[in-house]
């Protein structure tokens, strides 16, 4: 199992339990969270009825010492910007969040971990919702 970048519906659908998301979470060795997804997450949350639950879950979740937050640096933005105008020069663009996860998900070697097919467009970017997509 890869090391991997969680995408905010992988998240969600970790804590639906969903059975083939808590499958990834226990068998990664490594679960990168960037600061783009958190923010997601804490906007999700926000508007929702259980912004405090929904935080201190989240917060439990990042304590792990198998989860690393991973910040938007000028590294980080160097990926962005080779993605953008890969993505641009074929004509399939991902929205602009997802194109930061991908960023981060290049920059430290990791795979991401996510439901949207449209990070299939990335050229060298591992991605799936299966144990035996992020092998």
């Amino acid at each position: 199992m890869r090391n991997i970048l969680l995408d905010t519906n992988a998240y969600a659908a970790f804590k639906r339990g969903e059975p083939g998301a808590t499958d990834i979470i226990r068998h990664a060795p490594l679960i990168g969270v960037n600061s783009v997804v958190l923010g997601e997450l804490y906007s999700g949350f926000a508007a929702g009825e259980r912004d405090v639950k929904n935080r201190q879950e989240l917060k439990r979740f990042l304590d792990s010492p198998r989860v690393i937050l991973l910040p938007i640096t000028e590294n980080t933005a160097e990926y962005y910007a080779r993605v953008y105008v890969d993505l641009r020069r074929k004509g399939r663009p991902i929205p602009t969040n997802d194109m930061w996860v991908v960023a981060s998900a290049l920059q430290h070697g990791l795979a991401v971990f996510t439901y949207d097919h449209h990070f299939g467009a990335v050229d060298g970017l591992i991605v799936g919702n299966s144990l035996a997509d992020l092998q």
